[in-house]
């Protein structure tokens, strides 16, 4: 106990924005599981990838790169939002198009900085591959900002929200706008997932954004108890996780996610609820 009580006033700083990526991840996890989205965290984080050589080819110093990526990616969220809703395909077949595409020209141009003989001010590998065990304190003031933001949206949009992840269609004949409903929720998640794989990594940020959902789902009546239980499975997973970590000197992210699967699974031997669609007069 001692010696765990020792890591946490060592890493304090990581522990406390690991927990404001639980949350924030964990507030969006059941629409991105009821939406199918689970391909878009892979998506809009290797997407990181076009603007990191953007960035490159317009010569930006190490204080604007990170700025410039993670708008980069909020945009190819929002891009994958527009195109699955107007031209009625696939959500995972346009996230698939955007992250090959991103992919594709950040490597194109990242390739043709260094054959000009240009040096990276930001390594890519610090922006897709961060650990939180190397957050500072400025990180985590930004982490818990960024999630205050996320969750104070979620409140106002809570029932068009509600409505688009349960049924569009309803959701149109009802008055809500579920194009601009959509591109909000696509927008939020995509600025979850920039923040998450800058303190802990793609892998991770993954995790969070699919794992609590899909383990608060299979006990939620209500999609309101279900993000509540999703907040408490995430912090659970990343305090448990850390703790893991600590003790046994494995890497953070991998046992953070482990915990989430350990939690999953055991929920997935029990009888699973039916989540009840939210009546549309509801006040």
């Amino acid at each position: 106990m001692d010696e765990l009580l020792e890591y946490v006033k060592l890493f304090a700083p990581g522990i406390i924005a690991g927990v404001a990526v639980a949350l924030q991840c964990a507030i969006l996890s059941p629409f991105v599981v009821l939406k199918k989205l689970a391909f878009l965290g892979q998506g809009v984080s290797h997407a990181a990838f076009g603007g990191i050589g953007l960035a490159l080819a317009l010569g930006l110093g190490a204080g604007a790169t990170f700025g410039f990526v993670a708008g980069f990616c909020v945009l190819a969220g929002l891009l994958v939002a527009q195109l699955t809703d107007r031209r009625g395909a696939s959500s995972d077949t346009v996230i698939g198009v955007v992250l090959v595409g991103a992919m594709a020209l950040g490597a194109i141009l990242i390739a043709e900085h260094g054959r000009a003989g240009g040096s990276a001010a930001v390594s890519w590998e610090a922006i897709l591959f961060g650990s939180l065990l190397t957050v500072g304190a400025m990180d985590a003031w930004i982490a818990w900002i960024v999630g205050a933001g996320i969750a104070l949206a979620a409140l106002w949009m809570r029932r068009p929200a509600t409505f688009w992840a349960f049924d569009e269609s309803a959701a149109e004949a009802f008055g809500v706008s579920t194009g601009w409903v959509g591109s909000i929720v696509v927008g939020m998640i995509a600025v979850a997932i920039v923040v998450a794989m800058k303190l802990s990594g793609v892998v991770l940020a993954t995790a969070l954004l699919v794992l609590p959902g899909a383990t608060a789902l299979r006990f939620a009546r209500t999609l309101v108890g279900a993000v509540w239980l999703s907040c408490a499975v995430s912090v659970i997973g990343m305090l448990s996780g850390l703790a893991g970590s600590f003790l046994l000197d494995w890497p953070p992210g991998a046992c953070v996610v482990a915990a989430l699967i350990v939690i999953y699974a055991a929920v997935r031997v029990t009888p699973a609820r039916r989540l009840a669609a939210p009546p549309i007069a509801e006040e």
